[in-house]
């Protein structure tokens, strides 16, 4: 007879080692779980636990896991806070807050922390204009296969104040990020669902709140130099802020991976301000942008993404306000290294149904030359001071335009012109006769752009 004792075995020994992780029974809060646990995870059983202060991880090792909802009942707190910790694991829960309730914190806040990992969380109904999963200062951090819904919020954009020379205006908007990374290392965003249902770009929308409209800032309205006109018109088109997801600082983030992620009705989808990041096969359907790198990126790989419904610009690549060259040491600073833009491959991605979002009427669809709708779009800097973005690869992209297979339009089937001037863009900001700052070492190849109603492009394209 063939003994079953062996797997009995396992099956008991497993049994154990579940009932000795350490959960909430004979706890009276998570909190109290969390901190009596001492880097052991703990288990969060299903149910909906209510907090009004964030459960907080310090140290090595711990956790929290299981099907269970936090509830955070404190819009100004975070519902999670990892804080110079290490080996931490946050799987499978649910994070929220109230219904209808607008915050001021993140979700998951990480800080100066190392190989974190926080894999198939759900962060729902966080409407924050901070992230709702935030990495900051942090070092081998992963975020994967997590589920982010309607994370934003009507807010007001204050650029007024020392720290923002260079527009020193505030205006009323939608804001938000799903995920923040500011000053990260070795940083994995792999896999996951970045998705807004409830608060869309829409003209009603727009009127509803006063979108776009000066307000006041904490500070008085002084406008700098990239505020041209803002304060005579009263208004700003630039209203809907934030980003799906948002890597940043870049000077200090570098060697990032966003792949394979799914997004849905952003403002911007992936905006990057970093160094050695490798970005590909993620799907960003519907926004005002679909990939974005300025402010100093250099040596970034951008392929095998699909863009789909973008109503601005497919991918944007511009040296930012915050890009400059390499600085000796001066009196009272030290010596700073270049951060440019450039050394970067895009290729293999298509951009299609562009025009066809939810916001095509704020920009191209605003002006009868359809504005700055461009595919692709490579600029010069902010401010004469930025140095050009230098040596980029463009192979194998695909530019589709939708319209000529036909759209329906009032019950019949129209073939309406494109929906973007160009395919492609590389230049000025504006009509101006010099661009001393221009892009410069941009190489095509092997592209199918199909023309906008100007044309392929606004220049000859080098090979």
């Amino acid at each position: 007879m063939r003994s079953h004792l062996p797997a009995l075995f396992v099956f008991v020994c497993a049994l154990a080692a579940a009932q000795a992780e350490p959960g909430l029974a004979g706890f009276a809060s998570v909190h109290e779980a969390v901190a009596a646990a001492k880097g052991a995870p703990v288990f969060l059983p299903a149910g909906e636990w209510r907090v009004s202060e964030p459960v907080v991880f310090r140290g090595a090792g711990g956790g929290l896991h299981g099907p269970g909802t936090l509830i955070q009942e404190n819009p100004d707190a975070p519902i999670l806070r990892i804080d110079g910790a290490e080996n931490v694991r946050i799987e499978g829960i649910t994070l929220c807050r109230p219904p209808d309730t607008d915050a001021a914190a993140p979700g998951i806040l990480v800080e100066n922390a190392r190989d974190i990992v926080i894999r198939g969380v759900t962060v729902r109904g966080n409407r924050a204009r901070e992230g709702a999963v935030e990495v900051r200062d942090s070092v081998g951090c992963r975020i994967e296969d997590c589920e982010i819904l309607d994370y934003k919020r009507v807010a007001v954009d204050d650029r007024t104040g020392p720290s923002e020379i260079h527009y020193g205006y505030a205006f009323k908007c939608i804001d938000g990020t799903g995920i923040i990374a500011r000053g990260v290392e070795d940083l994995s965003i792999v896999n996951n669902r970045v998705v807004e249902r409830r608060l869309m770009p829409t003209r009603e929308m727009k009127e509803q709140h006063g979108l776009g409209n000066l307000t006041e800032g904490k500070h008085p309205t002084k406008p700098g130099d990239l505020a041209q006109g803002v304060v005579e018109r009263g208004h700003v088109n630039n209203w809907h802020q934030g980003s799906a997801i948002l890597v940043t600082d870049p000077e200090k983030s570098r060697f990032i991976r966003v792949t394979g992620n799914y997004i849905e009705n952003a403002a911007q989808g992936i905006d990057l301000h970093c160094d050695h990041a490798v970005v590909t096969g993620n799907t960003v359907n519907r926004g005002m942008m679909g990939i974005k790198m300025t402010h100093g990126c250099r040596n970034l790989i951008v392929s095998d993404n699909l863009l789909s419904r973008i109503d601005l610009w497919g991918i944007l690549m511009n040296p930012g306000a915050a890009s400059h060259a390499a600085e000796p040491a001066a009196e009272g600073r030290e010596a700073r290294p270049a951060n440019v833009d450039g050394g970067t491959v895009i290729a293999n991605n298509i951009i299609t149904d562009y025009g066809y979002g939810n916001e095509y009427w704020n920009w191209g669809g605003a002006t009868d030359d359809q504005g700055g709708s461009y595919a692709l779009a490579f600029y010069e800097g902010q401010l004469p001071e930025n140095p050009p973005l230098r040596d980029v690869i463009v192979t194998g992209n695909m530019v589709y335009d939708t319209g000529r297979d036909g759209v329906p339009e009032d019950g019949k089937i129209a073939t309406p012109a494109p929906r973007y001037q160009w395919a492609v863009y590389i230049g000025a900001w504006g009509k101006k006769d010099k661009c001393p700052t221009c892009p410069q070492g941009l190489r095509f190849s092997n592209n199918l752009f199909h023309p906008g109603t100007q044309g392929v492009s606004n220049i000859p394209l080098e090979p």
